[in-house]
């Protein structure tokens, strides 16, 4: 278990003729011209690995926290479908990938290209690469979290990060970020909400009490969000929210 994730990591960071050179062969089949089709064990794994990449994506990544706070900021503001489901998640890969980055290629330099030419045994690289985004989720994950999943596994307190194994690293960072993500979403809900409030007083007082108070707030949270510029702090925000990356 603790060494599955970092194998799919490295497997899916491997491109597919590389696979294939250094792969045993797992079928084998030949046609009525004697050519030989053979289909590695390796990528046999890939095509399996690439079903637990969505997983892979939201669960170890800066995705999760991402895309929580933009839909809790859309529904702040009121503008229901807009942006869209698809420019949301859009918004949130770019994000979640310049966030990333640094981790990325500090894999990449340690243990993948290493590993490519030759210079780098498997089991190295692929620990090697692990040991980056181990380290980028344990920055990431709070003390308390962390603590609560080691005693439901059973274990005593960790001396270090490189005791901690995936099973509770995993559930532990995903937590922290949940958490961190209704954090920031609050602090940006409570503007909209103080103009909701006020747009309903004033028509309270009015006595339009027919009158939709969010159709009235909505153009004022637009102007409000625009005159601060709120899409450049939020993205901003964000992206220097992740400790060990940027």
């Amino acid at each position: 278990m603790s060494r599955l994730f970092p194998l799919l990591i490295l497997a899916l960071l491997l491109p597919a003729p590389v696979l294939a050179q250094q792969g045993l062969p797992a079928i084998t089949l030949s046609d009525e011209n004697g050519t030989t089709y053979s289909l590695s064990l390796q990528i046999l794994a890939l095509m399996t690995a690439l079903t637990v990449l969505p997983s892979l994506v939201l669960g170890m990544t800066a995705f999760t926290r991402i895309i929580i706070v933009l839909s809790i900021l859309r529904q702040a503001m009121g503008t229901m479908q807009t942006p869209p489901n698809q420019v949301l998640v859009a918004i949130a890969l770019f994000l979640s990938f310049f966030v990333m980055q640094p981790v990325l290629t500090e894999v990449y330099d340690t243990a993948l290209s290493p590993y490519l030419d030759g210079q780098m045994a498997p089991d190295v690289a692929v620990r090697l690469a692990w040991d980056k985004l181990s380290g980028f989720m344990l920055a990431n994950t709070r003390q308390n979290d962390l603590l609560m999943f080691a005693e439901l596994a059973g274990d005593a307190p960790y001396a270090s990060d490189a005791e901690v194994p995936v099973a509770v690293l995993l559930p532990a960072y995903i937590t922290s970020e949940l958490k961190t993500a209704f954090q920031i979403g609050f602090l940006l809900f409570l503007p909209f909400l103080v103009i909701d409030m006020v747009i309903a007083s004033i028509l309270m007082a009015l006595g339009m009490m027919m009158l939709s108070p969010m159709i009235v707030s909505l153009p004022f949270k637009l102007l409000l969000f625009v005159l601060v510029d709120g899409w450049a702090l939020t993205m901003g925000s964000l992206a220097s929210s992740f400790q060990g990356a940027l």
